[in-house]
């Protein structure tokens, strides 16, 4: 027979009489999870208690200790009637009472007082008001959600505290506040309400929860301040899908910008916070459009996450099914093949799909990597080189008045595109990175002094003089 016995947050005489009278019953063998616990404490001093805290100690993983502790359990059940003691409430964060439950065939289950119904007396928060999330700090979300009132537990150790502190610091807003409760119900508790980043991980221990209450920040945050500025703000109330295009442009040509900062091989921690404030314009277009949409009632933000979620699932059978790959190729031939798929019906040319709007040099890219499908290619960037010459020599002669100009000159960019591709460099940044090269050499001729009345010799002169801080 095994009875698992609730202590509750505190001291012994919290612990309704009945259970008391079991707790100290001889003829039952008392194991308790841990001796840092008021009660636990408590029963060893009147009666013979075995402790489970010399598990913790030998074993690297929790999982271990909890199967530990069911051993253990289980072990000393085979022969007589034991207790097994939990602090708190058996039912609420007691891994090893549910491995206990699972295997035990004679198991009695006597609930108790848990640290959640002590940190909700303390904090007094209804749970019925606004909702209550609790989460395990071992094993915090990724992305942390933080949507409603919340608490944390398992904050056993500093370590695992401090990284609960950053991960919520990283999505709520500066001015938020938590408040650390340690050994409620106990003569130690402690109950500490501060910013994030000024509470103390020190406080973590085996009874240490975190209570948040902030407005949400993260993503959470950013739909609710985008649904309030439609609903607030005139500008924003008076856009449109059609309106907002514009935007969307100009903000991910920045972001690709700020992207094109990036060096390779290092992190910049600077050009990397370019990069995050770019992407969160790029959000904010995103979000903006998703909130026009939901009032509508044509889908919300959850809805496009669903979405995507579920094509890239589907576009991934090598990863969320049984299906085998070899290479990247080998997974961009299943994407697309499965795309088409999702059509419903074949398309009417290889080149259907590539939107007309795009920039074009990434639609010049995208057309020939249709046309590469079906074999329509060369093989390498070596046989595209002489192309190149031909098209240099058909513009020469449209420039002599044999030809069309522009036409002669989009072939050559055209064909300059095809080298990009089978030298695997996007085009857009190639010429970006050179346009940037140009304005920096520029910009380093004229702080040299006016350039407006030299000679063309003296501008080359300047210019090869700026070449040559780049190489310095």
């Amino acid at each position: 027979m095994i009875t698992i016995i609730g202590l509750g947050p505190g001291t012994l005489d919290r612990v309704p009489g009945p259970v008391r009278s079991i707790l100290l019953d001889e003829e039952r063998v008392v194991i308790a999870r841990t001796v840092e616990h008021p009660a636990a404490r408590e029963l060893a001093d009147r009666r013979n208690v075995v402790f489970c805290d010399d598990i913790y100690e030998a074993a690297d993983r929790f999982d271990d200790v909890y199967t530990a502790i069911a051993d253990r359990v289980l072990e000393v059940a085979a022969t007589g009637s034991v207790v097994y003691a939990v602090p708190g409430s058996p039912l609420i964060g007691e891994f090893a009472v549910r491995k206990i439950m699972s295997r035990g065939e004679d198991v009695e289950v006597v609930v108790g007082e848990s640290f959640v119904d002590a940190v909700l007396t303390e904090i007094g928060y209804d749970p019925l008001d606004r909702g209550l999330q609790i989460l395990n700090g071992h094993e915090l979300a990724d992305p942390l959600v933080l949507d409603k009132p919340t608490i944390i537990a398992h904050l056993d150790r500093p370590e695992i505290l401090a990284d609960a502190l950053v991960r919520i610091g990283r999505v709520m807003p500066e001015d938020a506040r938590a408040t650390i409760l340690s050994g409620l119900g106990g003569p130690d508790a402690v109950v500490v309400t501060d910013l994030i980043d000024d509470l103390d991980s020190g406080l973590a221990g085996l009874r240490t929860s975190l209570f948040i209450d902030s407005p949400p920040g993260g993503l959470t945050g950013a739909v609710r301040v985008m649904r309030r500025l439609r609903a607030e703000c005139p500008w924003d109330r008076a856009q449109t899908h059609h309106s907002l295009v514009k935007n969307l442009i100009e903000e991910s040509y920045e972001l690709i910008e700020a992207i094109s900062r990036l060096p390779e091989g290092e992190t910049d921690w600077v050009a990397y916070a370019g990069v995050e404030d770019e992407l969160g314009d790029v959000l904010l277009q995103v979000l903006f459009h998703a909130v026009i949409a939901r009032e509508r009632g044509a889908f919300d933000i959850d809805d496009v996450a669903r979405v995507m979620t579920e094509k890239l699932v589907r576009r991934h059978p090598h990863v969320f099914g049984d299906v085998e790959v070899g290479s990247a190729e080998e997974v961009k031939r299943n994407w697309d093949r499965i795309k088409e798929e999702e059509s419903g019906e074949p398309a009417d040319s290889v080149l259907d799909g590539v939107p007309v709007s795009i920039p074009s040099l990434q639609r010049a890219s995208k057309i020939q990597n249709r046309a590469a499908k079906v074999g329509f290619d060369w093989d390498s960037a070596d046989q595209v080189m002489p192309k190149i010459t031909e098209e240099l020599g058909e513009l020469e002669e449209a420039m002599g008045g044999n030809g069309e100009v522009v036409d002669e000159l989009g072939d050559l960019v055209f064909s300059v595109v095809n080298l990009s591709r089978h030298l695997g460099v996007d085009p857009e940044i190639a010429l970006r990175r050179a346009t940037d090269r140009f304005e920096t050499r520029f910009r380093r001729m004229e702080s040299q002094g006016p350039l407006r009345d030299l000679s063309l010799d003296e501008l080359n002169d300047r210019w090869e003089a700026a070449k040559t801080v780049d190489h310095s």
